[in-house]
């Protein structure tokens, strides 16, 4: 060999080199490696020796422009450690743990002078990277027509997953074979035909498991001017390609330098536990901005609500042939006799919740409009502000207040969100002028503009929008309908809650699956907390309307593990005043129940099957225990390890009874109390369907413990 060709080989050797870059998470365990190959960049994750995702390619196509695909090389590098810890508002711990490695890519399109970068975070229990465009003449404003984010799986991993869907996410979910995706799509988007399903996509987060045993999820952070990200399945049936929520024209993302992209994210781990207590979400988005945070509160709630789902009153005041568009004058009108929001029947609700503990009382279909409102786009749809002549809003204003309860507000933009807009202000500012601080808005409907979604980036900048108003006037903000979350609610606190999934509701239109709480605490929760709305008293939907055979699948021990296991700051009794009152003994849990935690542990975990959460109230010695079964019956085994040695505690726990069962008999449920140390063990039975509830309570008088045993 002569020197020449000894030269030209080493330095292709040495260039390949200089293209590959490695990171390491902090602990070692995990490793990042980016490569060019054939100039596209590329990246791979492994966890301990194993990989979790193969080399998988990265890049944009664009409209009118070169793509940003391929023919880079790398100008530099820049690596850096951050070790800090921070503490959110409210939230699962009192504290939050920000410990990674970074390495940013700076690459450089030979052909073309652009330049993208790509900025690499690695954590001890996942992977997050985001796409960060410089300000440059040669990128300035682009338009992105497809992303090419590959997440390249290494097996056909067992897969939880609902259908991609530019419209929502109320779906109930499939557990399959990755291969087994593409024949069962269709026959899971048959329940939401009418909205705008995308044939072999499925939906972030999304849950999966390889045959070793390895816990996978994909996600993605911080969304914030661009669109929701689907997952597209390859031909290969092992290859997702992230699939972006087009606009009314057909185009992606439309992006000015200097700009950079929603993080995606991997969260990869051999314990299923470790997944569920991960704030890689949280800490890919930025530190909150709001100096004055003494203003947002976790709320415990009731409300004129389900009711009206099941259809045993309505929203609407008046019969719609008596009711002319837009007319606030209802004189002449012709009551439906079925109207919830009345002045005295919201009066019943603020005298329970002010009897039990309970923070405010949402009422819907308390304004007009309701009689013909759905996918309308004019004006005189809502305004926010007109009550309905049985609702006097002044008198039951003054009537919480006296009674320090507050009414929380309903807005149901019935998507029009030019409208909504042109309202806003006026909305919010009646709010408090009304002691409301809470709204629960929503987005039922196309959006209109027509044309557009509700995980495009038009819509995903309104609802920003509307949390950062509501800021000015110190209005929490739980919207419904609205696009998945991925963890805003660090940067906007009082972004206290979001639907995004499909909640209780769905249990009075035919049902969930029984693991259905099993799997969403894997897939929705990961992006943040979910109003979903439990305490279902009475399963059977006909006692409140005989017209309506639905059944909530679940026992009623099971809706009181909920409140631990379904993380929320937002969490709702939602099941009729009567339903409650008829077993006050079990009803005491959600009144004890915490919303603000210091420390969150998971117990026992499997997606699919069961999760058990322990969760210790913020600044109490106070721990709650949550257990959620799927339709099989099972034995959960615990131990009180988490408790303070030498301490005794009180346990009080509610269970499914030996016969209980969804099917059979919801409502069979038992109450014991034991003294517990952190040397207890508990083996407790779950039914079909079940779960179980505990509250630990410290010994604090010691005449309270006689009499009962010890566990």
């Amino acid at each position: 060999m002569n020197l020449k060709t000894f030269c030209i080989i080493a330095g292709l050797i040495f260039g390949t080199m200089i293209q590959a870059q490695e990171l390491l998470s902090p602990d070692g365990n995990l490793k990042m490696t980016f490569s060019l190959e054939n100039e596209t960049p590329t990246y791979q994750l492994d966890l301990q020796g194993k990989t979790v995702i193969n080399p998988s390619k990265l890049g944009f196509e664009l409209k009118d422009a070169e793509p940003l695909t391929t023919g880079f090389t790398v100008e530099n590098t820049e690596t850096r450690t951050v070790d800090e810890t921070w503490e959110p508002v409210w939230g699962e711990t009192k504290t939050i743990r920000d410990h990674y490695n970074e390495l940013l890519v700076h690459l450089k399109q030979q052909s073309t002078d652009r330049k993208m970068s790509i900025r690499f975070r690695l954590f001890d229990d996942g992977l997050g990277f985001r796409y960060e465009f410089t300000e440059q003449p040669e990128l300035t404003y682009f338009i992105i027509t497809d992303e090419k984010t590959q997440f390249a799986m290494t097996g056909d991993h067992k897969a939880f997953w609902i259908p991609g869907d530019y419209d929502t996410q109320e779906y109930d979910y499939t557990t399959s074979k990755l291969s087994e995706i593409k024949g069962l799509w269709q026959q899971a988007v048959t329940p939401n035909a009418s909205q705008t399903p995308v044939p072999n996509t499925v939906q972030t987060a999304l849950m999966m498991k390889t045959e070793e045993g390895l816990y996978i999820n994909i996600h993605e952070a911080a969304l914030v001017e661009y669109p929701a990200m689907h997952l597209e399945l390859g031909d290969d049936n092992l290859t997702f390609e992230a699939h972006l929520t087009p606009d009314a024209v057909g185009n992606m993302a439309y992006m000015q330098a200097p700009r950079n992209t929603p993080w995606r994210t991997i969260i990869a781990s051999d314990k299923a536990g470790d997944i569920l207590l991960s704030n890689i979400t949280l800490n890919l988005n930025e530190p909150n901005v709001l100096e004055d945070t003494s203003w947002i509160k976790p709320v415990k709630y009731v409300g004129v609500w389900w009711e009206m789902i099941t259809g045993k009153s309505s929203w609407a005041y008046a019969d719609l042939p008596s009711v002319k568009l837009g007319e606030t004058d209802f004189a002449n009108a012709k009551p439906t006799g079925k109207h919830g929001a009345t002045t005295e029947h919201v009066k019943e609700y603020i005298d329970f919740a002010a009897a039990n503990g309970l923070d405010q009382v949402l009422v819907e279909g308390w304004n007009v409009g309701w009689e013909d409102w759905f996918g309308k786009s004019k004006d005189y749809v809502f305004d926010f502000v007109t009550p309905y002549p049985d609702f006097d809003l002044p008198e039951l204003r003054d009537y919480a207040k006296s009674k320090d309860v507050r009414l929380m507000m309903h807005h149901e933009t019935s998507g029009s969100i030019r409208n909504y807009e042109r309202h806003l202000d006026t909305a919010y500012q009646f709010m408090r002028d009304n002691n409301y601080n809470s709204v629960k808005s929503g987005y039922v409907g196309d959006i209109i503009p027509r044309g557009e979604h509700h995980y495009g980036q038009w819509a995903v900048n309104h609802y920003l929008y509307a949390v950062q108003q509501a800021v000015k006037y110190h209005i929490m903000v739980n919207a419904h309908e609205a696009v998945r979350p991925t963890g805003l609610r660090r940067t906007y606190p009082n972004l206290i809650g979001n639907e995004s999934a499909r909640g209780t509701e769905y249990e009075a239109f035919g049902g969930s699956h029984p693991d259905h709480t099993t799997i969403l605490p894997f897939t929705r929760l990961i992006g943040g907390p979910m109003d979903y709305t439990p305490g279902i008293f009475q399963p059977d939907v006909s006692q409140l309307n005989p017209e309506n055979n639905s059944r909530v699948r679940t026992t009623l021990a099971r809706q009181l593990a909920l409140y631990v296991t379904m993380y929320s700051p937002l969490q709702m009794a939602a099941d009729v005043i009567e339903n409650y009152e008829a077993h006050m003994d079990a009803f005491q849990f959600i009144k004890d129940v915490a919303l603000d935690w210091d420390t969150t542990l998971v117990l026992e975990a499997e997606p699919g099957d069961f999760i058990t959460y322990a969760r210790k109230q913020k600044d109490s010695d106070n721990w709650f225990v949550g257990r959620t079964n799927d339709e099989e019956k099972r034995t959960s085994s615990i131990d009180f390890s988490f408790l303070d040695t030498g301490k005794k505690y009180i346990a009080t726990i509610y269970a499914d009874a030996q016969d209980a069962s969804w099917e059979t008999n919801p409502q069979a449920y038992v109450i014991q109390k034991y003294i517990v140390t952190s040397k207890s063990k508990l083996k407790q039975e779950c039914a079909s369907g079940g779960g179980y509830a505990i509250s630990i309570f410290p010994v604090r008088d010691s005449a309270l413990t006689r009499g009962v045993k010890k566990l």
